[in-house]
């Protein structure tokens, strides 16, 4: 008889669980920390001045909270899956469908405009090196490198991620520590200080609503906190490391985001900063660090290849979650001898890289649209985790199940939560650009809404008699 190598047998539904408390411990530390707070920061402090510090404070609990229902899930219910799972237990399989393919679909755009924000930080360097290579060819080679690592191991993938999110860390650490010297000892001192963060306009000088305004683009530069969950599955305790992060997401929310955003409207008059251009790079050179721009461009690279890495990883998950329960095609939950789901980091792959090509056959035409269908996907899936927390904590309440973690003053605050983001979504609406984004992303939850539909319908029909 022929002997069969275990390597060489796929497996349906068999995730290894190899990634250590440090590995989720980390990728969730370091989830929040993409280009959204290295570049698209300068865009939150055009709308709202100095007083961008309040929205990404209120912008911050928003997330926080919605980890802190994700870990009090996670603990009653442990075992389920991502997050996607925890809300399809308080309200139907429904939620786990819509919100695994919109989140699928989100984190596709995402690989996409990775790939490219990438591509072009390594084009100068390559030019500078006497190579001129298109940003196409660039942005296939990396796509293929994080392609490889995730295909080799969900260890490798953790390894990797692990060392990107702690130089992100360190980083901006670095960041703040230098800032806080230079405004304490070497710069304009407290006086001064405060002179550049109200002497153009005042704190808010356009008035206290655009506190609410900048929120969206907080929120979205802050995407990545619920990551944890989905790692947190091929980890040995899934729901204790969930709940770990839950835990820290404020303390990672204050450090990172408010703390640095504030260091740089300190020190850089907050007008002059231009819109696509990292403040980071900008407040460096105000403290005339040496050799400031090429470094926070390599950190910048970091932040993209992690969240290029982490698309990939995340899609070809949801996907085989979303297989394993029927709601994807068979293939996604098969998985080889490493316990990867292959297949579903290849499509994941292929598709960013698509999203990529999009963005330069027809960056107005089909990128725009894509851009456009996913710019609010992020806040509906918050608002399903936060509706499915609410009915799955009051059906375990009635039935005397003991929370060893609990979201604070229910249901008051969950509904505040859900409030709360239902005033983003109108603010989202007033303003053109957003307006366009909030009403495309309704339509793709509503194309997902009628695939489901028709899911069923179809279901029903195969298991009816005759």
């Amino acid at each position: 008889m022929t002997r069969i190598d275990a390597e060489t047998v796929p497996q349906v539904g068999v995730l290894a669980h190899t990634l250590r408390p440090r590995h989720v411990a980390m990728i969730a530390f370091g989830g929040i920390i993409g280009a959204g707070i290295f570049v698209g920061s300068s865009a939150a402090i055009h709308i709202a001045g100095p007083a961008v510090l309040l929205s990404y404070t209120l912008g911050g609990l928003l997330v926080f909270f919605i980890m802190r229902m994700l870990g009090e899930m996670a603990l009653a219910k442990p075992g389920y899956g991502s997050f996607a799972e925890y809300a399809a237990l308080g309200l139907g399989r429904w939620a786990a469908f819509m919100s695994g393919w919109l989140y699928c679909y989100f984190w596709v755009i995402t690989v996409g405009v990775e790939t490219i924000a990438g591509a072009k930080v390594l084009q100068p360097w390559l030019l500078q090196s006497g190579l001129d290579a298109p940003v196409w060819a660039i942005g296939l080679v990396l796509v293929s490198l994080m392609t490889a690592t995730n295909l080799f191991s969900v260890r490798i993938y953790g390894e990797l991620e692990f060392w990107f999110a702690l130089l992100k860390v360190v980083s901006i650490a670095v960041f703040i520590a230098l800032g806080v010297a230079f405004i304490v000892f070497f710069g304009p001192g407290l006086a001064g200080t405060y002179h550049t963060l109200a002497g153009d306009g005042g704190i808010a000088p356009y008035g206290w609503p655009t506190v609410l305004t900048a929120i969206p683009i907080v929120i979205f530069s802050m995407m990545g906190s619920e990551v944890a969950t989905i790692a947190a599955v091929e980890s040995e305790r899934p729901a204790e490391n969930v709940a770990r992060a839950a835990r820290t997401v404020a303390f990672r929310i204050l450090m990172f985001y408010v703390l640095s955003i504030a260091v740089v409207v300190a020190i850089v008059p907050w007008r002059t900063l231009p819109v696509g251009i990292s403040p980071f790079i900008v407040a460096l050179g105000a403290m005339h660090i040496t050799g400031a721009a090429p470094v926070m461009s390599i950190i910048v690279l970091t932040a993209v290849l992690s969240c290029l890495n982490s698309g990939i990883y995340i899609t070809s998950r949801m996907l085989h979650e979303l297989a394993r329960s029927g709601d994807a095609p068979r293939l996604f939950a098969i998985t080889g001898g490493n316990q990867v789901p292959r297949v579903g980091i290849l499509i994941g792959s292929v598709a960013g890289f698509l999203a990529a090509t999009a963005s330069i056959v027809s960056p107005n035409g089909v990128f725009l649209f894509l851009i456009n269908t996913s710019g609010a996907i992020i806040l509906l899936i918050y608002v399903i985790i936060a509706i499915g927390e609410i009915r799955l904590r009051q059906r375990l309440e009635r039935d005397g199940v003991s929370l060893p973690l609990k979201m604070w003053l229910f249901p008051w605050l969950s509904w505040g939560v859900i409030a709360g983001i239902g005033v983003v979504l109108v603010l989202m609406a007033t303003e053109p650009e957003q307006r366009t984004q909030l009403l495309w992303s309704a339509l793709s939850a509503a194309v997902i809404g009628i695939a489901y539909f028709l899911r069923q319908r179809a279901a029903a029909s195969a298991l009816a008699p005759g």
